[in-house]
């Protein structure tokens, strides 16, 4: 079984203004295409080929000489997931039981957002924030590099990408208002509501 790149699950040009299509073109279609490309060669002839990028990513995790296949497998998985996270005319405060959970375990949607944006502004270098579910309570989370909370035996709700190509051709070096606009404009709450359940 061959890994592939997925489709986007919405057209290239359909989060503007918030994310360009030039944007998506380079990000999907260059950088997440690359990262399948590489691990469809890395992973050629080994026992690991035919197994899924969940099974690739859990195999490969904290192995030295792995670290490539590991790599490239879980930027495969990060970005199809965060493809995921967004849709057209989404963000803003969410409803149904994503909503609750987000009241009981960080007090207010401000309480939130607000820590969410703290840990996409300090990801030092590349990486990505996350929300994950962890013990049954909502937690925010923050990886380097490609690491993958799946990696560890967290499950994630909802992740922004903080790489500088997610961002810099809409937004330079303004990560906070890149942030911003996936807070108010992009999260997908279906999304998110459906990963909870």
């Amino acid at each position: 079984m061959t890994i592939t790149l997925p489709d986007l699950p919405y057209d290239k040009a359909a989060l503007e203004p918030h994310i360009s299509s030039r944007t998506m073109d380079f990000h999907h279609g260059k950088h997440h295409n690359a990262y399948v490309t590489n691990l469809n060669k890395l992973i050629a002839e080994t026992d690991l080929a035919g197994k899924t990028l969940e099974d690739i990513i859990k195999a490969t995790v904290n192995d030295a000489d792995k670290t490539g296949i590991f790599n490239n497998a879980a930027q495969v998985w990060n970005h199809t997931f965060y493809w995921q996270s967004m849709k057209p005319n989404g963000g803003g405060v969410p409803s149904g039981d994503i909503a609750e959970k987000i009241i009981a375990d960080f007090g207010s949607h401000d309480n939130f957002i607000s820590e969410f944006k703290t840990a996409g502004l300090t990801q030092f270098g590349s990486g990505w924030a996350w929300l994950v579910l962890k013990n049954n309570k909502l937690e925010i989370m923050k990886t380097t590099n490609a690491d993958t909370p799946i990696a560890h035996g967290i499950m994630p709700l909802l992740t922004v990408d903080v790489w500088e190509h997610a961002y810099y051709l809409d937004y330079q070096n303004g990560r906070g208002n890149y942030l911003d606009s996936f807070f108010n404009n992009l999260i997908n709450w279906d999304f998110v509501n459906s990963n909870l359940a």
